[in-house]
């Protein structure tokens, strides 16, 4: 009797501990469940465009000021060939808005640079989670709001892995797993894979929209830096379609290579129709 008892021992400590585990399961899948029930703390939904007049830095940056690098930092600075801001050049090879004709572009912008192409976005809001939709190329960016923390090793991806919370009137945005082939800006800002971007989006008034941003990139950045972006909404506007391989100025040679087309000839559509002939 007492080896019976013994040997059916390790058995129970089995049970026990998986019972332990599913109990925890259970509680935690039982706390995100409640919290994607939970509605948005603020309203920010609406179509929003960018509100920055009168600045010039804003048309390719989110601060007026470049901020201390690294020399990692630095030398991918140094390396870059910008369309825009203080070190644009005629041969740019940005891989979003070249400027040599020869190159494609359209890549993703990437976050944060997505806030300065100058294209609208619109918020959509619902119980868990926030969609960011973009009118340039279409882009749509996920941020949970229903508790779940980040993966511990995310994938590295061109938008990155998103989590929110409600902070009163403002939606706290943390972001991390994005990979280092965009730039934080049209300016040619590098970062790395460390990078950590902390957005903080309130509605100031009922039609305007604040994104503050803190910058963080160990690897890349000697400090953390911060950045803002406005916007106006647009109630009566939409999201509208933009596909940026459709741009003939980028593409027109790429066309004529790669076949892109079955057409003999590829399309000459330009982004802003052509005045009428007299």
């Amino acid at each position: 009797m007492r080896h019976r008892l013994i040997s059916s021992i390790p058995g129970l400590v089995a049970v026990l501990v998986f019972s332990s585990i599913l109990s925890a399961q259970t509680a935690e899948q039982s706390e995100t469940a409640k919290a994607s029930k939970v509605a948005p703390a603020v309203d920010l939904t609406g179509v929003w465009e960018a509100d920055m007049h009168g600045l010039k830095w804003a048309e390719y940056s989110f601060a007026p000021s470049i901020p201390s690098m690294t020399p990692w930092g630095k030398a991918r600075y140094l390396a870059a060939k910008p369309s825009y801001g203080p070190r644009a050049v005629e041969n740019s090879t940005d891989y979003v808005n070249p400027t040599t004709g020869k190159d494609v572009g359209c890549l993703p912008p990437g976050v944060p640079r997505i806030y300065i192409q100058p294209f609208l976005f619109e918020i959509v809001q619902s119980p868990g989670r926030v969609l960011e939709l973009f009118e340039f190329d279409h882009h749509i960016r996920q941020i949970f709001t229903d508790g779940r923390e980040h993966p511990k090793d995310p994938d590295l991806t061109w938008m990155g892995n998103s989590i929110g919370r409600y902070e009163g009137d403002t939606l706290v945005i943390d972001t991390v797993g994005l990979n280092d082939k965009t730039w934080i800006d049209r300016g040619g800002l590098p970062h790395s894979d460390q990078l950590h971007v902390i957005e903080r989006i309130r509605r100031p008034n009922p039609d305007a929209l604040e994104i503050k941003l803190t910058i963080d990139d160990p690897k890349a950045y000697t400090e953390s830096w911060s950045g803002y972006r406005n916007f106006k909404l647009r109630p009566t506007w939409n999201i509208e379609e933009f596909i940026c391989a459709d741009n003939a100025d980028y593409n027109e040679e790429f066309i004529n290579k790669g076949g892109a087309y079955t057409s003999p000839k590829p399309s000459t559509k330009q982004a802003k129709p052509a005045a009428p002939k007299k």
